[in-house]
This record gives C-alpha cells, structure tokens and sequence, in this order.
C-alpha cells in the first residue's frame, strides 16, 4: 500500500483547481458573458494567491528548530486554510490581477466578435 506524502496532497488539490480552470479556458465559444469572465479571473487570481500563499507557508513551515514531524492532517487543514484566505483575498479584488486579467480577456472576446461579425462570406461583402 503506497503512503500519500502530505506535501504532494495540497499540491494535487491545487492541481486539480487548474486542470478545471484551463477546461473552462479551452472551453471558450466567444459568446462568454462579461461575468463569466470576471469570474474565471478571479479564480485564477485566487489560484496564484493559492499558489503564492502556499509557498510561503512551507517555507515558514521549515525554518531551523521547526517541527519535522509527519502531521497529514495539519497539512490538509493548512491546505484548506489557504484555498479559503486566497478566495477571500482574491474576492476583495484588492490585488487587481483578476481586474487585469478580465480587461484583457474582455478586450479579446470584443475583437474576436468584431473580426467575426466583419468577416462576412464572399459574395456578401460589406461595401467599403
């Protein structure tokens, strides 16, 4: 029976959080609502605060004289922590990545719509 190493469990879980977000990502058919966007973008701003958050916990977690027990559960709970802090964090909006990300998302869905609307069939044509 193979043992779960607890630092690789938040990190499959985290894994676990992308791999449904590039799906969301891949899945995108132009008609996405202005909503879906700023809500795909806060995702990924709570998935990098995630990722940041959860970094500097292991690295605080190893500091000489630390404990270096083998506690799965507190690793699951930490792990629990910081999904929950980053979507908080992310939710407040006070770090503007997912304001950025959905500007520029934005901007591409507007363009693709633009390019598609003009791009009419040969024969049909806009006069220009």
């Amino acid at each position: 029976m193979a043992a779960i190493n607890p630092v690789n469990v938040p990190l499959s879980l985290q894994q676990v959080r992308q791999d449904a977000l590039l799906q969301q990502a891949n899945s995108f058919n132009g008609a996405t609502s202005d909503a879906k966007i700023q809500k795909g973008a806060k995702e990924f701003e709570a998935l990098l605060l995630g990722s940041w958050l959860q970094q500097a916990e292991h690295s605080f977690a190893s500091v000489p004289g630390g404990d270096d027990g083998d506690d799965s559960q507190r690793d699951q709970v930490m792990s629990f922590g910081v999904q929950s802090l980053s979507t908080y964090l992310a939710g407040t909006g006070k770090f503007g990545i997912a304001q950025m990300i959905a500007k520029s998302m934005e901007q591409k869905a507007d363009n693709a719509a633009r390019h598609t609307t003009s791009a009419a069939p040969a024969g049909k044509q806009k006069p220009g």
